[in-house]
């Protein structure tokens, strides 16, 4: 009786502990103000000021990453000038704990207002800046949160720089500059465009959307938002609805610039500002579009299980990556050939490219694509001369294993479903149904219920294995067939990168393998001479037309030593495919070949 009478007390003590930490939150007020009085010194001024907590101290973390950016970037390097008052202005105590977080004695104070400088000068999609022209801002990187409180409410107030009239960003507006958030993740995962842009819209699926464009460019303002939009559709088509009511593309129009980065029902896009004015290079954006708005499906909502909720305090692994930003590759430049973009030669020459990166990638014997998603956090973003030996994208990759999933599926079901199938019965069960991340083994089981087949021999070989894959096994299936056009060739291995620095012929990189591997050639070497040739700025002429089997005697120092080293000339085994069309495809060939190009039946 003593034991039940006990554990009913502790029962009650959990519900009330429960209760009035609920009760706490529910009381509370999250306030934040971000400023910018001086944009050319690159400092943003934050005020994060909570009310009702009551706390003997409240933490105050910044967090070390971006979710979609697999890095540690340590955003707290930039926080200068943190101090604390409460509600009448007295300076309250506090100390910084640990490299992140800032702990205020509030002694239970019924406002904290927190208020810190956050240096901003780094303009890529991961990170904030702020300059004389406008202000970029990625929350993760200047907005801290109080521990405890992430699922707390709130609003911002954005004071632009004198002179700054718009603002673009996905939060919600409650009046002007000034914006309401559910949760801290939103506001993380709502980066904001302040300063001047030129605003744009389109309507696509009956959902408005914005198109922020920073910096001037050689587009044409109607054209590119016809064809975004046609991107934009042909992604709601693939996966059946479009889970929000706003959209807000920002664009960073840059001298030299590349990448995206999703967010809910956002991105940022940075593209060279003269890439519009050619095929490749309109294309290639289109193509960036459409990777980063696939993402509001995949990764955003239907994501692996360690993305979400996220632990901004230090790295989420997961083995998925190449299903997250692999699948999302593959659908890519798929989703620009559907809408018209691109013809089906060019798409396939495409696709072939991607195939012999990944083959001529020494790397791709070495580590695996479950191996290269988790290991993000320390290789993909943190490349040095050996990457390419030991590494391969889970990007790259990633969309390859794509068209091979995608042809074992049309093949196993006579060209009825396709990996288009599979992603939406991921988004369907795991988002809106379950509302929670898979795991890899549920990715397979989809995989396998779609196609009928049994996928353990694909995802041993391909996946956790290193195996390279019988392509022509798979792409028979739509009456293709790879075709080495370097087959049969005797050309000579040189494996060595240069440039040239001080007048200096360096080495660059070795790639595995190469005669410049294996004869010992190192990076940071100069190379002086060439079989008794002074060489100039184009090692590339004293190497090219060379026969398998010659030898080069080259001059070289390291480390100030000089040395000679003698370097065999090894045959080149580096693959170039093309795509052909079989002579006579069959009925089912040809049938899925058009359904997955979305051309005409025949």
């Amino acid at each position: 009786m003593l034991r039940i009478k006990q554990f009913k007390l502790l029962i009650l003590l959990l519900t009330l502990f429960v209760f009035s930490s609920a009760e706490a939150v529910m009381a509370a007020n999250l306030r934040y103000t971000l400023s910018m009085p001086e944009p050319h010194t690159h400092y943003f001024k934050v005020e994060a000021e909570l009310t009702g907590a009551k706390k003997k101290y409240i933490d105050f973390t910044m967090p070390v990453w971006a979710p979609g950016s697999y890095l540690v970037r340590e955003f707290s390097k930039n926080v200068e000038n943190f101090t604390a008052t409460d509600k009448n202005g007295k300076v309250l105590p506090s100390e910084k704990i640990d490299k992140n977080t800032w702990r205020v004695y509030s002694d239970r104070a019924d406002l904290v207002r927190a208020t810190y400088d956050v240096y901003a000068y780094e303009l890529t999609v991961r990170t904030s800046y702020l300059d004389s022209s406008h202000g970029y801002v990625n929350g993760t990187s200047i907005f801290m949160y109080p521990e405890g409180y992430q699922n707390q409410a709130g609003t911002l107030v954005v004071n632009p720089y004198n002179g700054w009239s718009k603002i673009s960003t996905g939060l919600k507006s409650t009046g002007k500059f000034t914006y309401t958030f559910p949760n801290y993740d939103i506001l993380a995962d709502s980066p904001l465009e302040i300063g001047n842009h030129e605003v744009y819209t389109f309507t696509a699926a009956g959902v408005p959307h914005e198109v922020a464009m920073y910096g001037e460019g050689n587009y044409n303002p109607d054209q590119l938002m016809q064809d975004m939009k046609k991107v934009v559709e042909e992604c709601v088509e693939l996966m059946g609805d479009l889970p929000l009511d706003r959209y807000v593309f920002i664009v960073h129009n840059l001298q030299r610039g590349g990448g995206g980065l999703e967010h809910l029902n956002s991105t940022t896009l940075q593209t060279s500002r003269w890439n519009y004015g050619t095929e490749n290079g309109y294309r290639g954006f289109l193509s960036l579009v459409a990777h980063e708005y696939f993402h509001l499906w995949n990764v955003k909502r239907l994501r692996p299980q360690p993305l979400g909720p996220f632990d901004y305090n230090q790295e989420n692994y997961t083995s998925l990556l190449w299903v997250s930003e692999g699948i999302t590759s593959y659908y890519d430049d798929l989703i620009v050939r559907r809408a018209g973009f691109t013809s089906p030669q060019r798409y396939l020459d495409i696709v072939a490219g991607t195939i012999n990166s990944v083959e001529n990638t020494p790397g791709n014997k070495i580590q695996t694509l479950a191996e290269s998603s988790k290991d993000a956090w320390i290789k993909y973003y943190r490349r040095n001369e050996n990457s390419s030996n030991a590494e391969v994208s889970y990007y790259t990759k990633g969309g390859v294993i794509g068209h091979l999933l995608n042809m074992e599926i049309m093949k196993s079901t006579n060209g009825e479903k396709s990996l288009d199938d599979v992603m939406r019965l991921m988004y369907n069960r795991y988002y809106k149904q379950l509302d929670r991340g898979y795991t890899e083994k549920e990715f397979k089981e989809a995989v396998e219920k779609i196609a009928g087949t049994n996928m353990d021999a694909f995802f041993r070989d391909y996946i956790n294995g290193t195996k390279s894959p019988e392509y022509n096994k798979y792409f028979q299936a739509a009456g293709l067939k790879l075709v080495n056009v370097n087959e049969g060739a005797e050309s000579s291995s040189w494996g060595a990168t240069t440039a040239v620095a001080d007048g200096k012929v360096m080495v660059r990189s070795v790639s595995r393998g190469s005669s410049a591997y294996e004869a010992g050639l190192n990076v940071n070497d100069e190379v002086i001479a060439v079989d008794g040739f002074r060489v100039g700025d184009d090692l590339n002429q004293y190497v090219n037309g060379r026969k398998v089997g010659d030898t080069l005697n080259l001059l070289i120092t390291r480390d100030g030593k000089l040395m000679s080293l003698d370097v065999p000339l090894l045959k080149d085994n580096s693959v170039r495919y093309q795509f052909e069309r079989v002579s006579n495809p069959t009925n089912e060939q040809q049938q899925i070949y058009n359904t997955w190009l979305e051309l005409p039946k025949s």
